[in-house]
């Protein structure tokens, strides 16, 4: 035997012995994330079966009519969940409607349009918004913004679209300046910073040949953004949306602030509503019966419910449009 291949008889037991270390090693990583994965999913069942726990009673007590009826009576004990729902439902899209475009406004300029000196600037402005806590957003927005929508905003809707045969109905109410429309806007100003700042992060990962291509072909910077980095980051894009969308599902002290927090079902927007986050907020404190506490502890599992379905929904079609882009 050579002196070669002495050494090499040599070293493969300890070749071995660290190809073993290694593949424990990955055994023992492999577990731990697991157990990091499962640890989430156990907090929140365990937080889903805790809720649903509490508010039993009130599912038992009401059944289907607690979905459906418009009724908060504390003194009968009468209550249902339909007038939280729609405005939860209702301020939340309201927020979409405007925080999007904004949102894509932001992101196209930050990418495409603004100087190189002014992208860094205004992006950590953008980013900072994030910080500010919900309740300065809530104060703001009743000591500044809702008697600015009841001087200037509110009448001109009314007069404009309160006529209306079928859109009328939804700006037919006194300018009080607190409301759906309102708690829908201070939500979209909320939800900007999360929306915008993903967006602007998918747009910078959009190839430079794919731009550089774009321009070679004679497309306007429009186009290039229209027909080549929204199709290129499209699923990227739905999912800071729908980030956006859970985020005012649940907000709280903002919208508690500026939407009036009144059990009556309106389908005019100028006038007070109440949220599910909201009404919880305001009445937890002030349930002097176990019903009473049962039906505000429900509206928490519903709100719960209403979230997890958006964002599974979501989910899906996000995975639908990677599936279709050829992207699994």
């Amino acid at each position: 035997m050579s002196g070669a291949e002495a050494k090499a008889g040599a070293a493969w037991p300890g070749k071995m012995a660290r190809r073993r270390s290694g593949a424990l090693g990955d055994r023992i990583f492999r577990a731990l994330v697991a157990l990091a994965a499962g640890l989430v999913l156990l907090a929140l069942g365990g937080a889903a079966a805790a809720i649903l726990w509490g508010g039993l009673p009130a599912f038992l007590h009401f059944g289907l009519y607690f979905l459906i009826s418009t009724a908060w009576d504390p003194v009968r004990r009468d209550f249902g969940a339909m007038v939280p729902i729609y405005g939860t439902l209702v301020t939340s899209l309201i927020a979409m409607l405007s925080a999007v475009p904004i949102s894509f406004g932001i992101a196209v300029f930050l990418t495409e349009v603004a100087p190189g000196w002014l992208r860094g600037p205004v992006g950590a402005a953008i980013e900072l918004l994030a910080g500010i806590p919900s309740i300065i957003y809530g104060m703001w927005g009743l000591f500044v913004f809702a008697p600015f929508m009841a001087d200037h905003v509110e009448p001109w809707l009314t007069t404009l679209l309160g006529p209306l045969p079928l859109l009328g109905a939804l700006f037919d109410g006194p300018p009080l300046g607190i409301g759906m429309l309102t708690g829908g806007l201070i939500l979209g100003i909320m939800v900007v910073p999360f929306i915008s700042s993903v967006m602007r992060d998918v747009f910078l990962l959009v190839p430079l040949p794919l731009r550089e291509a774009a321009f070679g072909l004679g497309a306007t910077r429009w186009e290039l953004v229209w027909r080549v980095m929204v199709p290129y980051a499209r699923t990227a894009l739905m999912g800071g949306v729908f980030l956006g969308l859970g985020r005012a599902l649940g907000e709280t002290m903002a919208v508690t602030f500026v939407l009036g927090n009144a059990h009556d079902f309106n389908l005019s927007l100028l006038l007070p509503s109440t949220s599910i986050a909201a009404a919880i907020a305001n009445e937890f404190t002030e349930a002097d019966s176990e019903i009473y506490r049962s039906s505000l502890i429900a509206l928490g599992f519903l709100l719960f419910l209403i979230t997890f379905v958006v964002l599974a929904v979501a989910k899906l079609l996000m995975a639908r449009l990677a599936r279709a882009e050829g992207r699994v």
